[in-house]
Protein backbone atom coordinates (compact mmCIF):
# COMPACT_ATOMS: atom_id res chain seq x y z
CA UNK A 1 0.00 0.00 0.00
CA UNK A 2 1.12 3.38 -0.83
CA UNK A 3 2.17 5.58 2.40
CA UNK A 4 -0.46 8.51 2.89
CA UNK A 5 0.34 11.70 1.24
CA UNK A 6 1.34 14.31 3.91
CA UNK A 7 -0.45 17.32 4.85
CA UNK A 8 1.04 20.52 4.15
CA UNK A 9 3.06 22.25 6.88
CA UNK A 10 2.28 26.28 7.83
CA UNK A 11 2.68 28.85 11.37
CA UNK A 12 0.10 29.39 13.12
CA UNK A 13 -1.50 32.92 14.17
CA UNK A 14 1.15 31.79 17.75
CA UNK A 15 4.03 30.78 15.24
CA UNK A 16 3.60 27.24 15.70
CA UNK A 17 4.20 25.02 13.02
CA UNK A 18 0.78 23.00 12.09
CA UNK A 19 -0.50 20.39 9.85
CA UNK A 20 -2.71 22.23 7.76
CA UNK A 21 -6.02 20.56 9.26
CA UNK A 22 -8.90 19.19 6.72
CA UNK A 23 -12.17 21.19 7.56
CA UNK A 24 -14.59 18.37 7.29
CA UNK A 25 -12.38 15.96 9.30
CA UNK A 26 -11.95 18.72 11.95
CA UNK A 27 -16.32 18.89 12.06
CA UNK A 28 -16.54 14.83 12.22
CA UNK A 29 -14.31 14.81 15.10
CA UNK A 30 -15.25 18.16 16.90
CA UNK A 31 -19.38 17.35 16.43
CA UNK A 32 -19.84 13.96 15.22
CA UNK A 33 -19.96 10.85 17.92
CA UNK A 34 -16.37 10.02 18.26
CA UNK A 35 -14.14 12.06 20.16
CA UNK A 36 -10.48 11.40 20.94
CA UNK A 37 -10.88 9.11 23.69
CA UNK A 38 -13.23 6.82 21.47
CA UNK A 39 -11.00 6.94 18.40
CA UNK A 40 -7.79 5.72 20.95
CA UNK A 41 -9.84 2.33 22.26
CA UNK A 42 -10.33 1.98 18.01
CA UNK A 43 -8.15 -0.44 16.57
CA UNK A 44 -6.76 1.21 13.63
CA UNK A 45 -3.16 1.11 12.09
CA UNK A 46 -0.55 3.41 13.30
CA UNK A 47 0.02 4.84 9.50
CA UNK A 48 -4.05 5.83 10.51
CA UNK A 49 -3.62 7.07 13.54
CA UNK A 50 -0.71 9.39 12.35
CA UNK A 51 -2.46 10.86 9.26
CA UNK A 52 -5.66 11.89 11.43
CA UNK A 53 -2.79 13.59 13.60
CA UNK A 54 -1.90 15.58 10.39
CA UNK A 55 -5.49 15.89 9.41
CA UNK A 56 -6.91 17.45 12.67
CA UNK A 57 -3.77 19.84 12.39
CA UNK A 58 -1.29 18.87 15.03
CA UNK A 59 1.72 20.18 15.74
CA UNK A 60 4.76 19.28 14.09
CA UNK A 61 6.61 18.93 17.55
CA UNK A 62 3.53 17.45 19.20
CA UNK A 63 3.40 14.90 15.92
CA UNK A 64 7.10 13.74 16.82
CA UNK A 65 5.79 12.25 19.97
CA UNK A 66 3.42 10.29 19.17
CA UNK A 67 3.68 6.39 20.04
CA UNK A 68 2.71 5.78 16.51
CA UNK A 69 4.54 8.11 14.72
CA UNK A 70 7.72 6.39 13.34
CA UNK A 71 10.76 8.72 12.80
CA UNK A 72 10.43 7.89 9.12
CA UNK A 73 7.02 9.71 9.14
CA UNK A 74 8.23 12.20 11.04
CA UNK A 75 10.74 12.79 9.37
CA UNK A 76 9.33 12.99 5.66
CA UNK A 77 6.69 15.24 7.24
CA UNK A 78 9.56 17.73 8.81
CA UNK A 79 11.61 17.73 5.13
CA UNK A 80 8.64 19.58 4.11
CA UNK A 81 8.45 22.21 6.31
CA UNK A 82 7.99 26.01 4.61
CA UNK A 83 10.88 27.58 4.80
CA UNK A 84 13.74 25.07 5.54
CA UNK A 85 13.02 25.95 9.51
CA UNK A 86 15.92 24.62 11.19
CA UNK A 87 13.99 24.84 14.75
CA UNK A 88 12.46 21.42 13.70
CA UNK A 89 12.79 19.55 16.65
CA UNK A 90 14.44 15.87 16.52
CA UNK A 91 12.45 12.78 16.68
CA UNK A 92 12.56 11.34 20.40
CA UNK A 93 13.68 7.85 20.43
CA UNK A 94 11.03 5.67 22.24
CA UNK A 95 12.80 3.60 24.93
CA UNK A 96 12.05 0.10 24.80
CA UNK A 97 9.49 0.25 28.33
CA UNK A 98 7.79 2.95 25.78
CA UNK A 99 7.91 0.93 23.01
CA UNK A 100 6.29 -2.05 25.05
CA UNK A 101 3.74 0.36 26.53
CA UNK A 102 2.48 1.70 23.28
CA UNK A 103 2.45 -2.12 22.15
CA UNK A 104 0.09 -3.06 25.50
CA UNK A 105 -1.89 0.00 25.21
CA UNK A 106 -2.81 -0.90 21.84
CA UNK A 107 -3.56 -4.74 22.46
CA UNK A 108 -6.06 -2.93 25.63
CA UNK A 109 -7.91 -0.85 22.81
CA UNK A 110 -8.26 -4.07 20.45
CA UNK A 111 -9.66 -5.48 23.45
CA UNK A 112 -11.88 -3.22 24.08
CA UNK A 113 -13.03 -2.60 20.88
CA UNK A 114 -13.88 -6.88 20.96
CA UNK A 115 -15.88 -6.12 24.00
CA UNK A 116 -17.80 -3.81 22.68
CA UNK A 117 -18.71 -5.68 19.74
CA UNK A 118 -19.38 -8.46 21.52
CA UNK A 119 -21.94 -6.49 23.63
CA UNK A 120 -23.52 -5.54 20.81
CA UNK A 121 -24.13 -8.99 19.68
CA UNK A 122 -25.77 -9.70 22.53
CA UNK A 123 -28.43 -7.63 22.52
Amino acid sequence: MKPFPDQPLALDEHGTLRFQQNAIVRYLLDVGPMDMNKLAFTPFSNDDRAQFAQLIGYSLSGYSELSYVSDALYERAATCAPGGFGDVPEPRKLTHQEELLAAIADIERGVVYLQSLMAKDET
